[in-house]
């Protein structure tokens, strides 16, 4: 490939490559699996607390982008709908799980334990302790909080991607970080969480 060639595909936009992905480019959709991958793994890490689970839902957020090629809409936001599509997928992962969670008792099952926290650095912890407390937020909140506080999404463009105005998205950012000044505070002024374990 000749060296304009290359980089009149590397300057293609996202509109560009979903035109050519509706007229059945694979080569187009390689492309912009590759531009938005990491920033989709990245946000359902997240949302999710764990990275191979991020990345199996990034694979699902991909497919049913494909399969919805021919009905996507370009307004310049590929990226808000790539969003949306992976926080539809937690949201069903997590409705799934919740009934199975209910019915467990009637079926004779039993939940596992958690596995031991590894051994390591007071950082690798708390980090850990950080992402499983985000995980385990309410999706209402999490959704809000991560785009806002981690992704650095503006009230505005959060309150149009969920459908809801600016004070709905404030108040359950405020009450996504009052949830986890809660469930971190332990760890935060070393609590009974650190003193017991030492």
């Amino acid at each position: 490939m000749s060296e304009p060639q290359a980089q009149v595909m590397v300057d293609e936009s996202d509109a560009e490559l979903m035109a050519k992905v509706r007229s059945g480019d694979r080569d187009a959709f390689s492309r912009l699996v590759d531009r938005h991958k990491d920033v989709v793994v990245n946000y359902l890490t997240r949302l999710t607390g764990n990275r191979d689970r991020a990345e199996d839902l990034s694979q699902e957020t991909f497919l049913r982008l494909f399969r919805s090629a021919a009905g996507y809409d370009e307004q310049g936001f590929l990226r808000a709908y790539l969003f949306r599509i992976a926080t539809n997928l937690v949201r069903s992962e997590e409705r799934r799980e919740k009934r199975w969670r209910l019915l467990l008792p009637f079926l004779g099952g039993r939940r596992h334990d958690e596995p031991a926290a590894p051994s390591g650095l007071l950082l690798q912890e708390m980090h850990r302790q950080v992402a499983g407390a985000v995980a385990s937020l309410p999706l209402r909140y999490r959704v809000p909080l991560v785009l806002h506080e981690i992704e650095g999404w503006s009230y505005a463009d959060i309150a149009q991607e969920l459908s809801c105005r600016e004070g709905t998205v404030k108040s359950r950012i405020f009450r996504g970080r009052q949830h986890l000044r809660q469930q971190l505070e332990p760890y935060w002024n070393g609590g009974t969480a650190w003193k017991t374990s030492m």
